[in-house]
């Protein structure tokens, strides 16, 4: 029997790691062939980073070793392959997955330890693969390989996917892995390939073209049943579009609410919706809700300057359609997110501006991400006529993985981050990164927001123009905010020279967290300091401003902005505060600032003793969730006894 070892490195988040999906999906397909079954002997995958020099020593007398790359494990893989190669000369050694180059100029010459370079869907090309080195070893007729004396055709896609075995369903993926006791499995699962969208930052439509094939409904209703059954706790939903296929998909979030009901499991489903999701996918939205599977509902846009999106060849709705879709997804109860990149060709740091004012000025959207613009090896953006057109420059520097574990990272793994572009210099960038904190951690996460919607309904001040006083604040007085401004110009400027992304605060837990996450639980844990953090913005913007706001109504509007935030210190069920001013009809009923006696109330989002599972359900998993925050429209009042009141004001 020829002997086949495997490795798909991850990263743990927490006590999670995902399942090796991809070679799975490979073996299972290679195992339901007799042939190939009878001569070929298949052996644990490598999964955990930590034992790479023990997996190492397994490859002694493999036979072929298949490697399945991606970003965050291409360092660790090379580094496997070129062990194995001295110890083991003889090994076939084949690379597949998203971060295998379709240019493969200078590949083998610089990793003459590799033996084949298989490109895009590989189940096919991998038998083909298997049964040539059964035969006589010429893989020249394989199609979709690259070697050191050839490159072959293109290999077709896969049309009919059910011809492809479940590993869930036969259950090949436990035989694939080492059970370790603590550690909790994520299911990759796909319903269907493809991508109709062409985005230029993106490998997805142009790794898969744009046809889509769906797997069979009956597959995906057994294996929804197998994680229910083995109790798995996490699905990674690999489409790029859930929710595409409408009839579908609704059928499927039925399916998935019934077994988180029924059965408790699964508890999480991870998902990138649609593209251009439209209000046809609320009843999907809801149906994951009702199963408590639903964090939020994606509208991403990534920018919102016309000219850039011309340039990355990507079409988003029309604004106001995006900004009624929002406050529809609101209506229902239904939480959405949005998505910019930061670093985009035909971006500048006006249009960066504006397209965030826009975004949090004019949609009801709860939460934003911002993240950079990485260049991937087989996205469009990385053809060198297009990078030179667009005088895109990178650095390369170590991967940002939010939330994963600061232990057992064994070597560091890198990306190419975008740092200028012709629309954009390097100094652009980095103060669009000074605006994406700012906007994150103060406004979507809700420390600063209805003090800057205060202003803004007062007296017209843009919430740009309030956060751009936020920052210039922070680089003049000494408060809690000019703490975190510090740290955050030290971790920006460190990520754009190449040193990394992943911010550790040992009082936050053992995990990378995103900085605007760290910023806002730093805040969120100092109530007092923050309270006068925000007193003496007051009395910046007041001087700075020109004016003369009575104090009773800032201090009136400090506390109802504090009440509205998750805090560690608050651990009553029930929160509730007395008010000067009606601030709800304010803020959600366009009426002019009542001074009226006000007492709101509402059921506190996170009551967790334990420091880091607080952390975690607040900003980890509440940031999608609005856990982080509580919204003004949904406030419950009571009566007020005024009699008490006036006893403990006195």
């Amino acid at each position: 029997m020829l002997l086949v070892n495997s490795s798909q490195y991850n990263f743990q988040y927490g006590n999670r790691i995902h399942f090796p999906y991809s070679i799975a999906m490979l073996e299972t397909f290679l195992q339901s062939s007799d042939h190939i079954n009878q001569n070929f002997k298949f052996g644990k995958t490598f999964v955990f980073r930590e034992h790479v020099e023990e997996d190492t020593n397994k490859c002694k007398n493999s036979d072929i070793l298949l490697c399945s790359c991606y970003v965050w494990n291409w360092e660790i893989t090379i580094h496997l392959a070129k062990q194995v190669k001295k110890i083991n000369p003889d090994c076939l050694i084949i690379f597949g997955g998203p971060q295998v180059p379709e240019d493969t100029t200078g590949f083998f010459e610089k990793h003459p330890f590799v033996d084949i370079l298989v490109h895009g869907e590989g189940e096919k090309i991998i038998e083909n693969i298997f049964n040539t080195y059964l035969d006589d070893k010429d893989f020249s007729n394989v199609k979709g390989i690259t070697t050191k004396e050839f490159k072959t055709t293109f290999e077709g896609r896969i049309n009919d996917l059910d011809i492809l075995p479940s590993p869930y369903l036969t259950s090949n993926i436990w035989e694939l892995v080492e059970k370790v006791e603590g550690v909790k499995w994520i299911c990759s699962w796909e319903t269907h390939r493809g991508c109709p969208y062409l985005c230029t930052f993106c490998d997805w439509g142009s790794a898969t073209f744009t046809k889509m094939r769906r797997f069979s409904e009956e597959r995906l209703f057994k294996e929804l049943e197998w994680f229910a059954e083995n109790k798995i706790g996490y699905i990674d939903c690999c489409d790029a579009n859930f929710g595409i296929f409408f009839e579908r998909d609704l059928r499927l979030g039925r399916k998935l609410k019934e077994l988180a009901l029924t059965k408790k499991f699964p508890q999480t489903f991870q998902q990138s919706w649609a593209k251009n999701s439209s209000e046809k996918i609320i009843p999907i939205a809801k149906e994951l809700q009702e199963g408590g599977l639903l964090t939020a509902v994606t509208l991403s846009v990534q920018s919102l300057d016309e000219n850039t999106l011309d340039i990355i060849k990507r079409e988003n709705m029309k604004f106001d359609k995006f900004s009624n879709l929002s406050n529809q997804f609101r209506q229902q109860g239904l939480p959405t997110y949005s998505e910019f990149i930061r670093g985009l060709p035909g971006e500048t740091l006006e249009t960066f501006k504006r397209g965030l004012e826009q975004l949090i000025g004019e949609s009801k959207i709860d939460t934003i991400y911002i993240f950079h613009c990485i260049i991937l090896p087989n996205a469009p953006m990385n053809i060198p006529e297009y990078r030179e057109k667009y005088k895109i420059k990178t650095v390369r520097s170590p991967i940002y993985l939010g939330h994963s574990s600061v232990n057992n990272r064994t070597m560091e793994e890198y990306e190419n981050v975008v740092i200028s572009t012709s629309s954009a210099t390097e100094e652009d960038i980095q103060e669009m990164y000074l605006y994406s904190w700012v906007i994150l951690s103060m406004h979507s996460f809700g420390i600063l927001e209805y003090v800057s919607r205060y202003y803004k309904k007062a007296h017209g001040v843009s919430f740009m123009k309030f956060y751009e006083e936020v920052i210039e604040f922070c680089k003049t007085e000494k408060s809690i905010f000019s703490e975190e401004y510090e740290k955050v110009i030290e971790h920006r400027n460190k990520g754009y020279q190449g040193k990394g992304w992943n911010h550790c605060d040992p009082n936050l837990g053992d995990i990378f967290w995103p900085i605007e996450e760290a910023t806002w639980l730093r805040l969120a844990s100092q109530k007092k300091r923050t309270l006068d953090g925000i007193n003496s913005l007051l009395d910046y913007l007041e001087k700075k401003l020109g004016y003369t706001t009575p104090k009773e109504i800032l201090q009136d509007l400090v506390k109802f902005q504090l009440f509205l935030i998750s805090t560690k210190e608050d651990q009553d069920i029930i929160k509730s505060e007395n008010f000067d001013y009606d601030w709800k009809g304010f803020f959600d009923n366009s009426s002019e600032l009542k001074q009226t006696k006000k007492s709101y109330n509402y059921k506190n989002q996170v009551i967790e003793k334990d420091d880091f599972e607080w952390n975690k359900r607040a900003i980890w998993y509440g940031r999608r969730g609005k856990i982080c925050k509580f919204d003004s429209n949904n406030l419950a009042e009571s009566q007020i006894n005024f009699e008490a009141v006036e006893i403990r004001n006195n």
